[in-house]
């Protein structure tokens, strides 16, 4: 089994060779990776970094797409966002609205998904169901 350091030199190496960094970043980057090996191999729990999770994977412009939406969590994209929030992050829409300062009227939907519903919904007649039933309300 390699050392270490080896490990770490070889998981660092295959990082740079895809992502450009300075030298600075590849020795930073180098003693988090053997702390991490090291702190496993002494089966000690790593203290997960709370700023690396706060900041998003995509930014706002690109997360909310025509066809998909993407977890600025986790960079997955999907039609809609509610459930993988629940399932994935344990989180809420309002949690994940607050925490990425998103306004409420910007729908976790993508643009096509939404027209899609909208769409389906016309054609159903939905909207005059529920006017029916708003004007059945008011005489009561």
């Amino acid at each position: 089994m390699a050392n270490i350091m080896e490990m770490a030199a070889d998981i660092i190496a295959a990082h740079a060779s895809t992502t450009p960094m300075s030298k600075e970043e590849l020795i930073a980057e180098l003693n988090e990776v053997y702390s991490a090996l090291s702190a496993l191999e002494k089966g000690e729990l790593m203290e997960t970094g709370e700023a690396i999770e706060e900041a998003p994977v995509i930014n706002k412009k690109k997360a909310f797409g025509k066809d998909k939406i993407y977890c600025m969590i986790c960079g997955k994209g999907f039609k809609t966002l509610s459930r993988h929030l629940k399932t994935a992050h344990d989180m809420t829409a309002a949690e994940y609205r607050q925490k990425f300062d998103i306004p409420r009227s910007q729908s976790l939907a993508s643009k096509n998904y939404s027209e899609t519903r909208r769409q389906m919904a016309i054609d159903r007649g939905l909207a005059d169901n529920l006017a029916k039933a708003r004007a059945a309300r008011a005489k009561k």
